[in-house]
């Protein structure tokens, strides 16, 4: 990324993470795999959360989030 011309670029996608745990969790894990093939994340934006429920008991956790990252230029 050094020496490229103009103003970095950055470029948003939305995600949906979940966890049985929380929605702390449920964002870190979208982040996560996001990681895996995106480089150079930058930022994230919780959404919204939301929660999938059984009974009276809520088994998972969805976070929806904004992840920010630079796109790489070619030289």
């Amino acid at each position: 990324m050094a020496g490229m011309d103009g103003p970095p670029v950055a470029k948003v996608i939305e995600l949906i993470g979940s966890s049985p745990t929380g929605w702390e969790d449920a964002a870190a894990n979208a982040v996560k795999e996001a990681a895996k093939t995106v480089e150079h994340i930058k930022a994230v934006y919780l959404k919204e959360c939301t929660a999938k429920v059984d009974g009276d008991r809520i088994v998972e956790y969805r976070a929806n989030v904004k992840v920010t990252f630079i796109v790489e230029r070619e030289s």
